[in-house]
């Protein structure tokens, strides 16, 4: 099998910064050629990508998405008669259309080919001026793409970084999107992030949803409705963990009534979202505290990771029956979180997550 990676996005975007990135990763172990498709002219870049050992087919009569699809096609079995390949990197010029450019991909007729990696790196800059000046062009990157990266991170404020992400969302609300700063990322996990097909989004919400229903099961199996009533709550310490113990009395209200037979999302309300924002410790404490209100319902489980604003460390956070933790951890590549529960407000837990 070889995988096919196409890196798309406006000329000056970030790509080839992406790719460097990739290079530190496992890629760096396997046999990998770039196809580069300059619009009229030679990379820049081209001399870095020659020093990495891989290898460079230039294509600067036009685009690939367009009048070279054959070209194209006879490129990519030119390479792979050539060259013992694991790995084949796309990064298309600028101005053509991602939808065109995998379509080429899908005609070439070769069996061990696979498209792999379908990103769009998306200026945090001038995102709403190639929008306002490009939008068909701009908007096919967007739509047609499985992950989207918001790169210029270092130098656009918060807010903004949170209206990029929101017109990419209502443009593509299925693609994964990273809005942390490339460099600051794993290698790694940046590449499992772009490889990922499903939404990593629906695939947090059920792993939380998944120990949810675990713990509800776990201490609650007689099937019963019962009340408790204890002092306070002691919760051991890691030395990578932080954690809040509450000594105030703390009442548990609990109705478990015969689930065995409906699945975990008909037993659990979920109410939470992505987030680029920067969240001080502060405000996470004591929106952590504000759930432990019984007004709200009865919340299960919540979990997330959220961008620091006073440190470079993320926040990792866990709770569960009024009692929470809060680690740093490594930079994610996008915030989340969600509350797990049952005969959940929602409107009043959206409400708290908006303020938070």
């Amino acid at each position: 099998m070889i995988k096919i990676d196409v890196i798309s996005g406006f000329l000056g975007a970030g790509k080839t910064t992406l790719i460097k990135k990739l290079f530190q990763s496992k890629i760096k172990d396997e046999k990998v050629a770039i196809i580069e498709n300059e619009f009229g002219e030679i990379s820049i870049d081209q001399v870095f990508l020659k020093k990495t050992g891989f290898t460079i087919k230039e294509i600067n009569a036009g685009c690939i998405c367009c009048s070279l699809v054959g070209d194209f096609a006879s490129s990519i079995k030119s390479l792979i008669d050539t060259y013992p390949l694991d790995r084949i990197i796309i990064e298309p010029s600028g101005v053509g259309k991602l939808s065109d450019i995998l379509l080429a991909i899908h005609n070439v007729d070769i069996p061990e080919l696979t498209l792999n990696i379908v990103a769009t790196v998306v200026d945090g800059i001038k995102a709403k001026v190639y929008l306002r000046n490009f939008g068909e062009f701009f908007l096919n990157q967007i739509e047609s793409a499985n992950t989207i990266i918001v790169s210029k991170l270092d130098k656009i404020d918060n807010e903004t970084v949170d209206d990029v992400v929101n017109m990419v969302k209502s443009h593509n609300q299925n693609a994964n999107i990273i809005s942390s700063s490339i460099q600051d990322l794993d290698p790694d996990k940046l590449l499992s992030s772009l490889e990922e097909k499903t939404s990593l989004e629906q695939k947090f919400l059920s792993e939380v949803i998944h120990e949810a229903s675990e713990h509800h099961h776990e201490h609650h199996h007689d099937h019963e409705c019962h009340h408790e009533e204890h002092d306070s709550h002691e919760c051991h310490h890691h030395e990578d963990e932080e954690c809040c113990h509450h000594d105030h009395d703390h009442h548990e209200h609990h109705c478990h009534h015969d689930h065995h037979d409906h699945d975990a999302d008909e037993i659990f309300v979920s109410v939470g979202r992505e987030t680029s924002k920067a969240y001080s410790k502060d405000s996470l404490i004591k929106f952590l505290e504000a759930l432990k209100d019984e007004s709200l319902g009865i919340v299960v489980r919540a979990k997330g990771v959220l961008k620091n604003i006073d440190s470079p460390k993320w926040m990792y956070f866990d709770y569960v029956g009024g009692v929470y933790e809060i680690r740093e951890g490594d930079v994610d590549i996008i915030g989340k979180l969600v509350v797990i529960g049952s005969k959940l407000d929602e409107d009043r837990i959206n409400k708290l997550i908006d303020n938070l």
